[in-house]
């Protein structure tokens, strides 16, 4: 979708799938059942830790914030009806093993969406900064979402003044942290998957989930699957040449065995070919021995991906060839291998150890109900 059409998509208030000239969700969740679908009703709860949000005044909120805040402790449910939540959204740290789930089970149907970036100024002064950024912020352990997009919004075009264009759609930060079929929307660090502390190697699973965006627009530092995901890097009409930007960006802590795997999905473009590079490694100045790590495997690279030179430097002190990136049987012309010196590739018995389980552990959230 391009991106100022997603933009007035975003921009729409109210749950109104068809106005939008979006697909109606599935049948399963509307008709007779009403907004919640399969899920409930604030008349019939499933659990007693189940509630109900509703832009249109049918559940027990019209926000996720204040459903949020009426959550306290560990197991609560949010189950929400179809339409756009323009607002920011804190999970903190205290409310554990917590579900997000878009009742109509169609993430297109359900959007948590705001608009600032870095460089917005604070109302109290000063400006938001990356993390400040983020329109949903995860930081519970234990999380787990389905069917729901979370983005944000806001546009270099609209703001010319500002230089922080860094604009997150959700920061991750809790372990246990999973996401089936979600979507992930937005320009500059869209998909911030973190941890809480340098010390904590926060664990995060994505299945059938799609995010966008232009630079580092999946970044952070903690152990992340991406399973049969689709990444699309976006067009850019503010830049004359390539690179146009970088879909990966980990910031893999040195003592962290492993990083980001990418496994049986694709990454496609709406830009030119070869106008992006696959990754950079981050070494943040918080962290100068961070050692990026990134597995893509098994994935499809479109010809947006420039396949002579995939990889490049953030900074020249931590260049990407000291860093810990390789690939396995990707296909696509993306992944063309021209100049074998710039496409480290897995042994078999190096590939042996790069999958979920190895990652995740004795988590398995591919397990069970999706």
């Amino acid at each position: 979708m391009h991106s100022l059409s997603r933009r007035r998509f975003l921009a729409a208030t109210g749950g109104t799938v068809a106005a939008l000239g979006l697909a109606a969700p599935p049948a399963r969740a509307t008709g007779r059942r009403g907004p919640f679908g399969r899920h409930g009703s604030p008349a019939a709860r499933l659990t007693p830790q189940t509630l109900y949000v509703d832009p249109l005044g049918r559940g027990d909120f019209t926000t996720v914030r204040d459903a949020v805040a009426a959550t306290t402790g560990s197991g609560w449910t949010l189950v929400l009806a179809a339409g756009v939540y323009r607002e920011t959204v804190l999970l903190d740290a205290t409310r554990t093993e917590a579900t997000w789930i878009g009742a109509p089970e169609d993430p297109r149907a359900v959007v948590i969406v705001y608009d600032n970036a870095a460089g917005t100024p604070k109302p109290g002064g000063g400006t938001y900064g990356t993390t400040g950024s983020a329109t949903t912020t995860l930081q519970g352990d234990g999380f787990t979402a389905r069917w729901i997009t979370f983005a944000n919004d806001w546009l270099r075009a609209d703001h010319p003044d500002i230089t922080g264009t860094q604009a997150v759609a959700v920061k991750v930060q809790g372990d246990r942290s999973a996401f089936h079929h979600c979507r992930f929307l937005g320009h500059q660090d869209t998909l911030y998957a973190d941890s809480m502390s340098l010390a904590v190697f926060a664990r995060q699973y994505y299945a059938h989930c799609y995010a966008e965006g232009d630079v580092d627009f999946v970044f952070g530092r903690a152990t992340a699957v991406y399973e049969q995901c689709h990444f699309r890097t976006l067009n850019r009409s503010d830049l004359a040449a390539a690179p146009y930007g970088f879909a990966f960006a980990p910031s893999t802590a040195g003592a962290n065995p492993r990083g980001y795997l990418v496994t049986r999905g694709r990454v496609s473009s709406e830009a030119p070919d070869a106008s992006y590079k696959l990754a950079r490694p981050w070494v943040p100045s918080s962290d100068t021995t961070a050692r990026p790590s990134l597995v893509v495997r098994d994935t499809h690279l479109g010809p947006g991906i420039d396949a002579v030179a995939p990889y490049t430097n953030m900074s020249a002190s931590f260049p990407w060839q000291n860093q810990r990136f390789a690939e396995y049987r990707n296909t696509g012309p993306g992944a063309e291998i021209t100049v074998p010196e710039n496409r480290p590739q897995l042994t078999d018995d190096q590939a042996a150890s790069a999958t979920r389980a190895a990652y995740l552990g004795d988590w398995e959230p591919w397990k069970g109900e999706c």
